[in-house]
């Protein structure tokens, strides 16, 4: 009963209903968006940490038994989660591979002028800064290489993704709630004549209550449900172009499960977010 009548409220004004709803949608819409680069900035970061991020290159006073020990040293730190070494030999498949198609690079090439290198991959980027520094003071080390700024930036854009989209938000649904509190009131206004004859006839406040504390949950749930879908066809469209900008990463797209959590978390705070705006202007005005 309560449902039905909180329904035709919303059926009497369909102009106040689309602007609570719109308002409430490029809220969660903002939301979903920012969630999903999120997420997306963190795979990227996943990715990189499974890849060699850092490369030392040996002089050939270096031996593999004085690899070994430095292999030992830097794994001692704690901070390494696995290492590769690519020996003369294994250097000279890898440029064979990369340069099969030209067989005049091929001719010039030997083992011998290519350097043996061990491959680091640290337990957190945040580690690099410490290994690279350990490999710099090692005697027989020609070079390291490994991509500090790369990884800074990717940490970066995550903090800074986080941070506006919080703020924008915590805006976003400040202003949700002053247009819901201001329709619902409007609707108290309109309804004090019915709602003093509902307290005439021995209705509680809770049984005046509850219509329009659902009207602001529908708004809710329906511009949830309309951010989801605009942020999922969104992101569908930009697929393309996002695996195109992002080659020689894993990026899998969305997940099912994904989409459906998103879904599930909208609708629960579009609902909550409604009821909120409701049950304020019904304290104010009742």
């Amino acid at each position: 009963m309560h449902l039905r009548t909180a329904w035709n409220h919303i059926r009497r004004s369909p102009y106040q209903a689309c602007a609570a709803i719109l308002t409430m949608a490029l809220t969660f819409f903002v939301a979903a968006v920012f969630f999903l680069a999120a997420i997306g900035i963190q795979t990227i970061l996943a990715d990189f940490e499974k890849q060699p991020q850092i490369t030392a290159f040996f002089s050939d006073i270096k031996s593999e038994e004085d690899i070994r020990l430095l292999d030992e040293k830097l794994k001692g730190t704690g901070t390494v989660e696995k290492t590769v070494y690519i020996s003369k030999e294994d250097a000279l498949r890898i440029y064979q591979e990369q340069n099969k198609d030209d067989p005049l690079l091929l001719e010039m090439v030997t083992a011998d002028i290519l350097p043996a290198s061990l491959e680091i991959s640290a337990t957190d980027p945040k580690h690099l800064e410490g290994l690279a520094a350990i490999l710099e003071q090692e005697p027989g080390v020609e070079d390291v290489i490994y991509q500090k700024d790369v990884v800074d930036r990717l940490i970066a854009w995550t903090q800074v993704a986080r941070t506006i989209g919080l703020v924008l938000v915590l805006v976003l649904a400040t202003v949700s709630l002053l247009v819901l509190l201001t329709v619902i009131s409007m609707k108290i206004a309109l309804k004090r004549e019915e709602i003093e004859i509902l307290r005439l006839l021995g209705a509680t406040n809770w049984y005046i209550r509850w219509p329009f504390l659902l009207e602001g949950g529908i708004y809710g749930v329906i511009a949830a449900t309309l951010a989801w879908g605009a942020s999922f066809m969104a992101v569908w469209y930009s697929l393309p172009f996002i695996k195109s900008f992002l080659t020689g990463i894993v990026f899998t797209g969305l997940s099912p499960l994904l989409i459906l959590t998103l879904l599930g978390g909208l609708v629960a705070g579009g609902f909550l977010l409604g009821v909120i705006g409701s049950f304020f202007a019904l304290v104010r005005y009742l």
